[in-house]
């Protein structure tokens, strides 16, 4: 039997690997995502055939429970939620791993404290720590996503003292929990060994998951919905060690590093550090400045830009969150598909940091069936981009504000941008002349070849395609 199941591991192991490589390309994701699904469930259900003290009446409860949710959360939460649906989730891994220590350790009682070994008490600690920072930092990210709570970074005097004490608080909580348990100490309060330690430190990484993300604003979103994700599988290794499973240690470390390598593809992509998203208050008015961008806007008609799109040989679309608010990704589509039966070459241009996720437009193009060959990433539009008839930027800010490579003053100097100020002829859609999330201003609406169509994104669009239908 033992064979059997090591087998199976090494087979799951290797759907996890082949699946993360196929999540590299659009046109592959979907499938990549399901053959690691097809692995964990492989994995899960011999796991559940090796343990006799599985109770299988609560499991399939939890299976039960686990379905509804998961077909819920498919079919109705809409694509303007999936980030916050994300967050959610990487909350839920972080608490589920953190809830794996706890029992481990209580169980463990039964049989006399002594029973847990080195290896097993370092790691209960790690995955509480972890999981707890996980969990409760992951529902701050929701509650801003979501916009229950404001976006914008909050940061009070002495804030990085106080994380640095709860920091120390939780290893020295680790320390006292251990030498209880090794009973290297006597007891301090009236409860079973490692108890009051052990509590102390899920409290305190609460606290500090609480602490960790309130400091970070809306534009760092997609690089926290990364990082989080990378502490949740990270937790669910440390998981894997407290129970001894070998492929739950495997998928977390795999989710723990795609993680992280994912936050430094984020980073690069808005030319930063890490440290600097953590610990700056991006977005906050302390640090959002930059020269003020001047001139006249000149807003335009459906009408006008309807005659201007109708010769335009070349149009890319550049999509960004206020795409994803109107839900104007279907109409985008129709538009795009109008365009190319009139003769133009037409393609979606992807900033890898737009939105509120990673692959947050990716996902939300391909809900809307925009064939993948025509999602093109940031470096290859960019060479192209001067030769475009027309960019059409719906919802985006600050992924083509060109202070990026302008202005030194600005918070987001550096950064590598979808050079839509390139382009012949700029449409940009928005609502108003809002700032974006960085709280800057944008000097594109201000260019030449830049032409404002304020409104809804979706209705702006849909008339667009009314006019093409009706000509």
């Amino acid at each position: 039997m033992d064979l059997i199941i090591n087998l199976v591991y090494i087979v799951a192991a290797i759907s996890f690997v082949v699946g993360l490589k196929m999540m590299s390309k659009p046109s592959a994701a979907r499938l990549g995502n399901f053959i690691s699904a097809l692995g964990m469930l492989s994995a899960v259900v011999v796991t559940l055939f090796s343990k006799g003290i599985v109770d299988y009446q609560w499991i399939a409860l939890g299976l039960l429970i686990g379905t509804v949710i998961g077909i819920f959360a498919a079919r109705l939460v809409a694509m303007t939620k999936m980030p916050e649906m994300v967050a959610l989730f990487n909350g839920f891994g972080g608490i589920a791993s953190l809830l794996v220590g706890w029992a481990v350790f209580h169980y463990s009682l039964g049989a006399g404290a002594q029973s847990l070994d080195s290896l097993q008490t370092v790691t209960i600690v790690l995955s509480v720590i972890i999981g707890g920072v996980t969990f409760t930092g992951s529902l701050v990210a929701f509650l801003k996503l979501s916009e229950i709570i404001g976006g914008s970074p909050v940061l009070f005097p002495g804030q990085h003292i106080v994380n640095g004490l709860l920091l120390a608080g939780m290893a020295g909580s680790g320390v006292w929990f251990g030498l209880e348990i090794a009973g290297m100490i006597p007891l301090v309060f009236a409860l079973p060994a490692g108890y009051v330690p052990f509590l102390t430190v899920v409290l305190l990484s609460f606290i500090y998951g609480v602490l960790f993300v309130i400091p970070i604003g809306g534009a760092d979103m997609p690089v926290v919905i990364s990082l989080l994700n990378s502490f949740s599988g990270l937790a669910a290794c440390a998981a894997g060690f407290v129970i001894q499973n070998n492929i739950l240690i495997v998928s977390g470390a795999l989710v723990g590093a795609s993680g992280i390598i994912l936050t430094n593809i984020m980073c690069k992509a808005m030319n930063r550090s890490i440290s600097n998203v953590l610990f700056s208050g991006f977005g906050s008015s302390s640090v959002a400045h930059g020269k003020a961008a001047e001139g006249t806007v000149q807003p335009i008609s459906v009408e006008d830009a309807y005659l201007i799109l109708e010769a335009a040989g070349s149009v890319v679309f550049v999509p960004g969150y206020g795409l994803a608010v109107a839900q104007a990704q279907h109409v985008t589509r129709e538009l795009g598909e109008l365009l190319e039966q009139n003769g133009a070459d037409v393609s979606y241009a992807i900033h890898p940091v737009a939105g509120r996720m990673p692959g947050h437009m990716n996902v939300l193009l391909a809900e809307a069936n925009v064939p993948y060959d025509q999602l093109v990433e940031m470096e290859a539009i960019n060479t192209q981009m001067p030769t475009v008839d027309v960019c059409i930027v719906v919802g985006a800010n600050d992924v083509v504000n060109p202070a990026a490579h302008e202005d030194e003053t600005s918070p987001i100097y550096g950064m590598p941008i979808i050079n839509a100020d390139q382009a012949r002829t700029v449409f940009v859609l928005k609502r108003s002349m809002a700032t974006g999330f960085a709280g800057i201003t944008n000097p594109l609406f201000f260019r030449k070849n830049t032409r404002m169509l304020f409104g809804d994104a979706k209705a702006t669009i849909q008339s667009l395609v009314s006019e093409f239908k009706g000509s």
